[in-house]
């Protein structure tokens, strides 16, 4: 002790004389910050809108788990309370998540989006930067409006469903000609499906289909992510991380059609939704922690394999998207017509059900939900017709997993009370 005692004093002397010639020891330089005031938005337009494209994109992984554990569409296989009462749909206004991982990085997309409207570029029409932040507005106003009960942006008032809806359509609008004059067509046709979707959510059919028209053959419109280990919580693919990382998400029974599954195979009879059982001992399909997962109903945790690694990419919009827009627009025919199709393309036998205008629309949604599984479009199916998804966790019932009260009745979700409490508006 004598000895560390003398050592100790030497470093802290040293130290001293070190610190006496230094005015500034502790400013220190991160160079993984941006200061925003030396930024010029004119000159880094592009940075700053590819910058708003990325939030949105994280922004677009939570919406998509969270929305999942809410409409059935996964379990919620670990033990965090405030993702429990997703999977119970029944949110509570100081829920931690609802504010950290839902609402924040909604609400982050929309700021930097509207940072680069705010800057005065030329060409306003035809301006790409423009076109992709108007795109990105689009989707977070349609998300917003489709997930929560009530919106605001950046301290305003509280904006209803419908509003919202006309804040993604104007949006969307204004990125079409912008994307088509400004040599980016992908953003001009992600917005033309936006706006179907939008339209459809507030039931105006006609403008709908006439939307899901204008969607080229054959286009689809993916975020990209990647595998970059120091940033996987903003980069990466988050249905893999969800996944890999905390094991949160696992394909429920009730989703888990087709053939017996083994434990290094996916003999998969429905292509659109494939998973995957952990490894077993001696199996090179996982690693060995993958065998320590949940075992949730008493089965074996089920994981999906829709999106197998970190650097997946996720789609976004489509027009396959938009003949289900168009179908769903158009009623029964044309729902039967495209049931028909997509149960052909997938390998499924022909639809032998009931024709009545509910049972068809049911089975539609069955297709809907595999076609699109995990892409964050339940919850708005849900809320369009409550009676026609499957799967959905009933109110008072008793949910699935021991310890935790039985299922609420939301349909939809709060804002956080950070918000409410810090908006004057509200």
């Amino acid at each position: 002790m004598r000895t560390f005692r003398r050592i100790a004093g030497t470093a802290i002397a040293a130290g001293a004389l070190i610190l006496g010639g230094c005015t500034s020891w502790l400013s220190v330089d991160n160079p993984s910050v941006i200061d925003e005031s030396v930024l010029d938005p004119v000159a880094e337009a592009n940075l700053l809108s590819k910058s708003a494209q990325q939030n949105f994109a994280s922004a677009y992984g939570h919406l998509i788990v969270y929305s999942s554990w809410f409409t059935g569409e996964t379990d919620v296989s670990e033990t965090f309370p405030t993702r429990n009462e997703f999977g119970r749909r029944d949110i509570a206004i100081q829920n931690g998540s609802l504010d950290v991982d839902v609402w924040f990085p909604l609400s982050l997309a929309v700021v930097s989006s509207k940072k680069v409207l705010r800057a005065a570029l030329p060409d306003t029409a035809t301006n790409v930067f423009y076109a992709r932040v108007n795109m990105v507005l689009g989707f977070s106003f349609l998300f917003m409006a489709e997930q929560f009960c009530q919106g605001t942006v950046e301290a305003g008032p509280a904006l209803t469903t419908q509003n919202m809806l006309d804040s993604a359509i104007a949006h969307f609008a204004a990125a079409i000609p912008q994307g088509r004059g400004g040599g980016a067509p992908e953003l001009a046709n992600a917005s033309w499906v936006g706006i179907a979707r939008a339209q459809l959510q507030a039931g105006n059919l006609l403008a709908a289909a006439a939307a899901a028209d204008s969607v080229p053959a054959a286009f689809n419109f993916n975020l990209n992510f990647v595998d970059d280990l120091a940033q996987r919580f903003r980069l990466a693919n988050r249905m893999w991380f969800y996944v890999r990382d905390r094991g949160s998400i696992a394909v429920p029974p009730i989703w888990r059609v087709g053939a017996q599954r083994g434990p290094d195979t996916v003999q998969n009879a429905e292509p659109r939704l494939p998973w995957k059982l952990p490894a077993t001992s001696g199996s090179t399909a996982f690693s060995p922690q993958d065998a320590a997962y949940s075992t949730d109903r008493g089965v074996p945790y089920a994981i999906q394999q829709k999106y197998p690694d970190y650097n997946i990419p996720v789609r976004l919009a489509s027009k396959l998207e938009a003949d289900y827009i168009k179908a769903e627009a158009q009623g029964t025919a044309a729902q039967l017509a495209l049931i028909g199709a997509r149960r052909l393309a997938n390998g499924q036998p022909a639809y032998g059900g009931a024709t009545d205008s509910s049972s068809v629309l049911t089975e539609f949604f069955t297709q809907r939900g595999f076609e699109f599984y995990l892409e964050g479009k339940r919850l708005g199916d849900f809320r369009r017709h409550p009676a026609n998804i499957f799967g959905m966790p009933v109110p008072a019932s008793t949910y699935w997993k021991p310890g935790f009260a039985p299922v609420g009745s939301n349909v939809c979700y709060p804002l956080p009370i950070s918000e409410t409490d810090n908006n004057p508006n509200f």
